[in-house]
């Protein structure tokens, strides 16, 4: 009896627990399928497009050459609105931002040419970066010309753009000879000439190749001071160089506007009394084409410094604390930027000058003697003159200043700067010494470490990092950098347009840090403006630059040196937390605004309550936006706002009422 009692007993606990396991697979294979699905609905299976065409009244407005498409719905359109009670703080912030009149169509906020006038002309600080103050500051959009149009797809766009989206004609008629530009019914052609290269600008660049190693991967980053349209940047690209330029806003409408147009990198900027924005040794090879900027002049030596400089000799000598100054000021800011072993170009006045004097229109004697200072300088600041033929002259940095340092006995001036920070350019004087190279413990070491060829020097380790010159960021952080931004990318892809679509060729990044974001983009037909925060610490844009990437300083409580809608994409990563207590986030709206063109997109990575402030602002100017979840899924803090600027013209607005 007790057998038969016992397994009786077994036999219904084994019933029991077979209900009870089922029962928890049941319900552990609905909450599985229930995940699944919930998770399935929340992922973006398509690009996220909001582009929309609206006019003033709301109505739809068309372009030529762009892409209209519907919202998608099958993206989570994360509202925090209910939940975060975020108010704004700005006395700035309003409902509905109004348009600009018209004639602000190209304005430039700190290169304003009325503002400049109350500027001195002397070493041109009258073109120099003055901004506005926060009370003169625009509260209004700036409108695109009426008929404005998506500009061409690259690579088209370096030879054409169209005529209404920068209706100046003076460069076609000014610049007719050297072939600069042409007007060709609605649209621009782009023919490369410039005036020292009338053949075209491949055949000059060709002319170069012959006399310095262009396509082997050792040149990568250059600049192009006073660049006109930018075709010798324009040319290069095709070299697997990537050439920064730069021309002031001058009496030639439009320069760095139509260099931007052509979807090829360039900036307003002028070399006056001050620092170009970019840290010491950063380009490969700088370059001037009749640029007419005065290598030969601008030497600070004054009486004082005289006098000064005789009742203090011994006391100088011994210390290297003071320099007498001398001309050729803006060659020893070129030798700042100029990587070692870097070349410098130069065509044009003086060089070649008694064979062209007299259609130059100045005598021999003036130009001998320029071009005899241009030597002078180059020996002080221990330049190897590489070659001159034809109408080129190209010199080269030497690799470190062990020889220099003892040349200085022989040239007392310039003498080697006692600054400990070569790379500070955010309004910072020039000045009148040479930028010393680290040391070296061989004559055939090169000062600050050898870069690899492009395009390896893309993801290797930066000379500033594998030497720990750059505080708190290590080889570790590098890496780990690289491959988050490539994870990132493939994220971007699902959320805007394709990068490799074409719709997007000018690109921004707001807050680059080390450069990650330009590095993982280096797969599409892109370029990006790597900006580093004016007072960032620590300083990065010197690895940026070691990268084979190119970049600048920026407040960003400031304008960027740009003309209105110049870029297709703009990446804001952090920069509002970073700003939210200096300056108002309003202002900073406004400028993205004025630079990004009609219809291009905005990427923001911020915390759920800063994109909600932005997103409430945004709204009043016309742009369409999502905040979407962090790649790594919804309980990450961090969100994504992505936005887009609406397409409406100033013709639009007119029409009103």
């Amino acid at each position: 009896m007790a057998r038969e009692y016992g397994g009786t007993q077994s036999h219904h606990q084994l019933e029991a627990k077979r209900r009870r396991l089922t029962w928890i697979l049941g319900v552990s294979g609905l909450c599985i399928l229930f995940y699944v699905l919930g998770a399935w609905q929340a992922t973006p299976s398509t690009r996220y497009d909001l582009y929309t065409k609206v006019g003033c009244d709301n109505s739809t407005a068309t372009s030529d050459n762009s892409v209209n498409a519907a919202p998608n719905n099958s993206l989570t359109n994360l509202d925090f609105t209910s939940h975060h009670q975020v108010p704004i703080d700005s006395s700035r912030a309003v409902n509905h931002f109004p348009a600009c009149d018209m004639s602000y169509s190209e304005y430039t906020p700190c290169q304003d040419k009325v503002r400049g006038r109350k500027f001195p002309r002397e070493m041109m600080k009258f073109r120099e970066r003055h901004c506005p103050a926060k009370e003169e500051q625009l509260l209004c959009l700036i409108p695109a010309p009426p008929n404005y149009k998506t500009p061409f797809k690259w690579p088209q766009s370096r030879d054409y753009a169209w005529y209404d989206n920068i209706p100046h004609r003076e460069l076609s008629i000014e610049k007719a000879v050297q072939n600069w530009i042409q007007v060709e019914g609605d649209r621009f052609r782009f023919p490369g000439g410039g005036t020292m290269f009338a053949e075209g600008a491949d055949v000059y660049i060709d002319d170069i190749a012959k006399l310095i190693p262009l396509t082997n991967g050792n040149i990568r980053t250059a600049v192009d001071t006073g660049c006109g349209v930018a075709s010798f940047g324009a040319y290069l690209l095709k070299r697997d160089i990537l050439t920064m330029s730069f021309a002031p806003r001058d009496t030639h409408e439009a320069q760095v506007q139509f260099a931007l147009e052509r979807g090829v990198p360039a900036m307003i900027g002028i070399m006056g009394s001050q620092r170009l924005p970019y840290p010491a040794r950063a380009f490969d090879l700088a370059h001037c084409s009749r640029c007419l900027i005065p290598w030969s002049k601008n030497g600070k030596a004054s009486l004082y410094h005289i006098v000064l400089f005789l009742s203090l000799y011994i006391y100088i000598l011994a210390n290297g604390f003071f320099s007498l100054g001398i001309d050729g000021l803006y060659l020893i800011e070129v030798d700042r930027i100029l990587r070692p072993g870097g070349y410098w170009i130069l065509s044009g006045p003086p060089i070649r000058w008694k064979k062209y004097w007299r259609g130059w229109d100045r005598t021999a004697e003036d130009l001998k003697q320029e071009q005899d200072t241009i030597e002078d300088t180059a020996r002080r600041l221990c330049w190897k003159k590489v070659s001159e033929h034809d109408d080129l002259a190209i010199w080269q940095k030497p690799i470190n200043h062990l020889e220099c340092v003892k040349m200085k006995k022989a040239h007392e001036t310039p003498i080697i700067c006692k600054s400990k920070d070569p790379d500070s350019a955010w309004y910072r004087n020039l000045e009148d010494c040479i930028t010393p190279l680290p040391d070296v413990t061989s004559a055939n070491d090169v000062a600050g470490g050898e870069l690899l060829k492009w395009p390896d020097r893309a993801f290797a380790i930066p000379p500033r990092l594998s030497r720990s010159l750059v505080p708190g960021i290590n080889v570790d952080r590098f890496l780990e950098d690289n491959e988050l931004w490539k994870q990132r990318i493939t994220h971007y892809n699902r959320l805007v347009t394709p990068l490799r679509s074409g719709r997007y060729r000018n690109i921004m990044d707001m807050n680059a840090y080390i450069g990650g974001f330009a590095a993982a983009m280096l797969r599409y037909p892109v370029w990006v403006m790597n900006v580093v925060l004016s007072n960032s610490n620590p300083d990065t844009l010197g690895i940026i630059y070691e990268r084979g990437l190119i970049g600048t300083y920026q407040d960003w409580c400031e304008g960027f040196s740009t003309y209105p809608r110049t870029y297709d994409l703009i990446h804001a990563s952090g920069v509002f937390t970073i700003y939210q207590d200096r300056c108002d986030i309003t202002s900073i709206l406004l400028e993205m605004d004025r630079i990004l063109r009609p219809e291009g997109s905005v990427i923001f990575r911020d915390t759920v309550e800063l994109l909600v402030k932005i997103k409430s602002i945004t709204d009043g100017m016309r742009w369409k936006s999502q905040i979407m979840d962090h790649e790594s899924g919804p309980f990450n803090p961090e969100k994504i706002l992505v936005a887009v600027k609406t397409y409406w013209t100033g013709e639009a607005i007119n029409k009103q009422p």
